[in-house]
């Protein structure tokens, strides 16, 4: 792996931060599995069976895809990644999966076509012998705290289990992601009709409809959620009024035809909604902008989504998230805010909209961007135009339970940043929050 760290300061800093606790505020494992801690069958179904980062630097290399989400042994799939990532140069996953391979494993190579061979019979004797589960990952990494993403109608069932049964000490959250209630598509009214099922609240206007989400916030809330979470394609440039909001949600529930402005507008007002009742629960919201989804209409078809073919999406118009937050701030009720990009030349206008509302802040980089460079960009560019200090800290926003090595990389990328500036106490105390401090006193305010 690339030497990220290069000077003493960097050393000293990295050395001060390495081992702390990790706070995982937001990622995508399955709750289910979690609590389930069935040992892995090898280590290709805990680097491959899910983690999309991989699917696409295979897609990319011109794998078919029958070695990527087909029906080929995981062993041949495993060997196929190898061949892949071994020449990745640059790429983030080289570096994730060299650290994967060192921590978890013990094993000090490179993986590449040479050496897959060796390489999966010596993983797969380790996951064998040490019994190797979500659990060991957890205690491996230090991991206190992990928030799932979860849709308003999931039963929460296995949360419940994790915290009756105690198996494991990392507290398991759920995290209330409204993608669904937002996204006004031909399913909805039967998506509408499962809320109701669930809320116990027949869906029949729009003061129905928020009765029932508050009541599904409420059950959240009673089993630990503290985010809430929204990732959808674009960003409603218009805010209905009430009234309006209610005509256009009666359409809806009537099947009939919603104009595209009546749409935009009632997601706008949804917003607003939403993101005041966090304000009244103490919730935080976090928005991820900036995404194309499901770019690639035919693999969204035969795969389903999140299956590596979103892409990066054009900027937004500023004005509208803005004028969204100012709406809650001047109703007084403004959550809470962590607002990331995955369009990064969006930077200077989100984090200046920031620092204008009290409790909002830049998130850390994400998906395609939480590399070195893309780490560096955003600590250089919010260093610039805000106050380092205030970063959330790092996430993982996988699904792979070996995903905590880019905790590690993060922090190695963070000391050497830091490290322009010495390594004095009040530099290690910046990266010991950045790192841990600041999202811990987050989720207990």
């Amino acid at each position: 792996m690339e030497n990220i760290i290069t000077s003493e300061n960097a050393e000293k800093i990295y050395s001060e931060i390495k081992d702390l606790p990790i706070i995982d505020y937001h990622c995508h494992l399955s709750p289910k599995e979690i609590y389930e801690n069935k040992v892995f069958g090898n280590i290709g179904e805990m680097w491959l069976a899910g983690d999309h980062y991989k699917w696409r630097l295979m897609r990319f290399y011109g794998v078919d895809e029958k070695y990527i989400t087909g029906n080929a042994p995981m062993k041949e799939k495993f060997l196929k990644f190898a061949e892949v990532v071994s020449t990745a140069y640059g790429n983030p996953i080289q570096d994730w999966c060299e650290l994967e391979l060192d921590e978890v494993f013990g094993i000090k190579k490179r993986l590449c076509k040479e050496n897959a061979e060796d390489i999966w019979n010596e993983a797969n004797e380790k996951i064998e012998k040490d019994r190797l589960c979500p659990k060991k990952i957890f205690e491996m990494f230090g991991v206190e705290y992990v928030a799932t993403t979860d849709d308003p109608c999931d039963s929460l069932e296995y949360h419940r289990l994790i915290k009756k049964e105690e198996k494991i000490k990392t507290k398991v959250v759920p995290t209330f992601r409204v993608d669904n209630l937002l996204v006004f598509g031909d399913n909805y009214t039967d998506y509408l009709k499962k809320l109701g099922d669930v809320s116990g609240i027949e869906i029949n206007s729009l003061d129905s409809f928020e009765n029932a989400v508050k009541t599904r916030m409420d059950f959240f809330i009673l089993h630990g959620c503290k985010f809430s979470d929204v990732g959808i394609q674009g960003f409603p440039n218009v805010i209905s009024d009430k009234k309006s909001a209610e005509e256009a949600f009666l359409k809806i529930i009537n099947k009939k035809p919603l104009a595209a402005k009546e749409a935009e507008g009632l997601q706008g007002y949804l917003f607003v909604f939403l993101g005041e009742e966090y304000a009244k629960r103490n919730m935080i919201m976090q928005l991820h902008l900036g995404a194309k989804r499901n770019s690639n209409s035919k693999m969204l078809a035969s795969i389903g989504k999140d299956s590596g073919f979103d892409c990066v999406g054009k900027p937004l118009d500023i004005n509208s998230v803005t004028n969204v937050l100012d709406k809650m701030y001047s109703d007084g009720l403004l959550p809470a805010a962590v607002v990331y990009t995955l369009n990064p030349t969006m930077y200077y206008e989100l984090i200046t909209m920031c620092g204008a509302f009290p409790g909002a802040v830049i998130g850390v980089p994400w998906w395609f961007c939480d590399h070195k460079k893309g780490i560096f960009e955003l600590f250089e560019t919010f260093s610039a135009l805000g106050h380092i200090g205030a970063l959330f800290g790092m996430l993982t926003d996988s699904r792979s339970f070996l995903s905590y090595v880019r905790h590690g990389y993060f922090r190695m990328i963070l000391a050497e940043y830091l490290g322009r500036y010495g390594s004095d106490k009040d530099v290690v105390k910046t990266a010991k929050n950045l790192s841990y401090f600041n999202a811990v006193d987050r989720i207990k305010k």
